[in-house]
């Protein structure tokens, strides 16, 4: 798989702080490529996951909200990106949540290439360390803008920072809380 994508792009994966992942732009979007961050929040192996659809990750989780604003970001060709925090499951089955984010890398031609996306577990972190992941997040894709831009790709949209961190935070201890009653399945 990993020979369809621009080596910078795969050489820049690698060298990430961030977990990040690049999927299809097209069809099921399944997985071209994860970095070590990546495997270890989820505990998945490069050859277990690559060309599989991340909704794995949500095992029996309903996660309707979220996997609505996916569905939408996925299906309209306008929205620039996504944030949303989803139930995912680690391959030991513990679960996390996870604050996703999701942006189009289009071609200069304007046709969507991929789809990339960054995960952050929220849900058992604090207010400072969801601030570092968000600057982290925003240094990634600053610096990802001018890597892509070689082989002619755009990044579709911007971070929009996260207006308060707090909450963001105790929304995921009330999905972990749900998750702990068995509510959330």
């Amino acid at each position: 798989m990993r020979a369809i994508l621009p080596e910078q792009l795969a050489s820049y994966f690698d060298s990430s702080p961030v977990a990040l992942s690049l999927g299809r732009a097209e069809g099921d979007h399944e997985l071209l490529l994860t970095n070590e961050g990546f495997r270890n929040l989820t505990g998945y192996a490069t050859s277990e996951i690559v060309g599989r659809n991340c909704r794995f990750l949500q095992g029996r989780s309903r996660n309707e909200e979220a996997r609505a604003q996916i569905r939408s970001f996925l299906q309209d060709d306008g929205q620039a990106n996504v944030r949303t925090s989803i139930v995912n499951f680690r391959k030991d089955g513990r679960p996390f949540v996870n604050l996703l984010y999701m942006t189009k890398l289009r071609a200069q031609s304007g046709q969507v290439r991929y789809i990339f996306a960054s995960q952050f577990d929220v849900s058992r972190t604090q207010p400072d360390r969801l601030a570092d992941y968000d600057l982290d997040l925003e240094r990634t894709l600053d610096r990802l803008s001018p890597v892509l831009a070689e082989s002619g790709i755009v990044v579709e949209g911007s971070l929009m920072t996260i207006a308060n961190t707090v909450a963001t935070i105790a929304q995921a201890k009330l999905i972990l809380s749900d998750l702990d009653n068995g509510d959330f399945l």
